[in-house]
């Protein structure tokens, strides 16, 4: 029969050339054909890729998915058949990899699968009896809703393997591209002073005025010579002589504005002619001039995992239920931190019970982080899949950080590689698309 050549399922799989020898795939339509009968139109083919083919009611139900995103979105829709050939193009492109996907080995077991479906029906609020409910008033088929799920892994998980993974950013493009980003960066000078008071009193009249002046000139020409400025600090300063009249690191808007016209064509190490204040004579030294970064606080935690590799000696299936009795013994009173070193195959937290420093933005692999960045401290996720395996993570504590001179480079660094994984990902696509038979039905639109 011919629909055993048409299995229900996104893009319908056909074994093409059993069904070419019986004529069935020679025109944009499949056809049914009993005796002394009129042919019925199955479905209808809108293209085909390598050895599988793309029909038009699924095209029309991933448009209807399309349509209610963007409406959801609150933008303007594209004009019908724009609309239809982009939904289309996607969708060649998602069967192409999904068939390198297979050729690969890649695949997502049931458990795996049913975990998925049962955190989307948890970030719903919803049980999942309840998500099928939901999304069978809303004429969605659950067995349909699942293959989209297991799809979506498996694309993932093909694009961590050929991409993700095999991306590097060089220390020059970053460098490159921090020096690129010009006065968008959010630096500020800094000045680090140090001071020499020759007091004044509050109503000091002319001679002692010129008797004050006369004795910061001549602190100033001994300071300007060479001599030390520390000591000077000690024998003539009325201001504080702890750290040798030394100021620390101010911003310029932290300073007497006279103080920093008078150090601002300094170079560091040099002394400034006296200036007069209200409090007296200052000789200034500029010790030190740098740029640094204005504070920026940034989110970081701390975190503590169990991981169990995924490797030719463990399955999947294996390791999540390593993982399951380790939840079930920590539901019986037993700690994380013991089971960890117990169980825990990352040998360098595994000894400190699976604890691991602070983490920043960027630090550990995306797959950790964002399930890190869901929980709350003290919360224990599920098992979470990353390239090392699968993890239990338990979020121990939070607060927020400066944002040092390192940290701003891996921003930068986490910057270029979503901008290089994009166009990665866009180029590997293409590849995969150019290395396989795609055949568009024209006339079927």
């Amino acid at each position: 029969m011919l629909l055993s050549c048409l299995p229900n399922r996104f893009t319908q799989r056909l074994a093409l050339p059993l069904c070419l020898m019986a004529g069935l795939v020679a025109s944009p339509s499949v056809w049914s054909q009993t005796s002394g009968a009129r042919p019925i139109l199955i479905e209808r083919v809108v293209a085909v890729v390598n050895n599988e083919v793309i029909v038009e009611t699924e095209l029309q139900r991933r448009i209807a998915q399309a349509r209610q995103s963007i409406a959801r979105s609150g933008q303007q829709p594209p004009p019908p058949r724009l609309l239809r050939e982009q939904v289309l193009d996607r969708m060649i492109n998602d069967l192409a990899l999904l068939q390198r996907a297979a050729m690969t080995g890649i695949a997502v077991d049931d458990q795996t699968l049913d975990r998925a479906v049962a955190r989307i029906a948890d970030q719903n609020g919803l049980s999942v009896t309840g998500l099928r409910d939901q999304l069978e008033k809303e004429g969605v088929a659950f067995a349909r809703f699942r293959q989209d799920i297991r799809e979506e892994i498996l694309l993932t998980r093909l694009r961590e393997r050929e991409v993700d993974n095999r991306l590097r950013i060089s220390e020059a493009e970053v460098d490159a591209f921090l020096a690129a980003q010009g006065q968008s960066l959010a630096r500020v000078d800094e000045l680090r002073l140090a001071q020499i008071l020759i007091a004044l009193p509050e109503k000091a009249d002319a001679k002692t005025i010129e008797k004050a002046q006369q004795l910061a000139q001549q602190v100033y020409e001994k300071a300007k010579a060479g001599e030390d400025f520390a000591a000077l600090v000690t024998a003539h300063s009325a201001a504080s002589t702890n750290n040798a009249g030394s100021l620390g690191w101010r911003t310029p808007d932290r300073l007497p504005s006279l103080f920093v016209e008078a150090v601002s064509r300094l170079p560091p190490g040099q002394v400034a002619p006296p200036v007069r204040s209200a409090n007296g004579f200052h000789i200034l030294k500029l010790e030190e001039r740098r740029s640094a970064l204005q504070s920026q606080l940034v989110d970081v935690f701390k975190a503590r995992h169990i991981l169990i590799r995924v490797d030719a000696q463990t399955s999947e299936q294996v390791a999540l239920r390593r993982l399951d009795d380790v939840k079930r013994r920590m539901s019986l009173g037993e700690r994380f931190e013991t089971l960890a070193r117990e169980i825990s195959q990352d040998p360098g937290s595994a000894a400190r019970g699976g604890e691991l420093d602070w983490a920043y933005p960027g630090d550990l692999v995306p797959e950790f982080e964002r399930a890190a960045l869901r929980l709350s401290p003290g919360q224990v996720s599920d098992p979470v899949r990353s390239v090392f395996g699968f993890h239990l993570i338990e979020v121990v504590d939070r607060r927020k950080e400066p944002l040092t001179e390192d940290r701003l480079k891996l921003v930068a660094r986490l910057a270029l590689r979503d901008r290089k994984l994009a166009e990665a990902v866009d180029e590997w696509t293409r590849e995969v698309r150019a290395n396989s038979y795609v055949e568009i039905k024209r006339d079927a639109d």
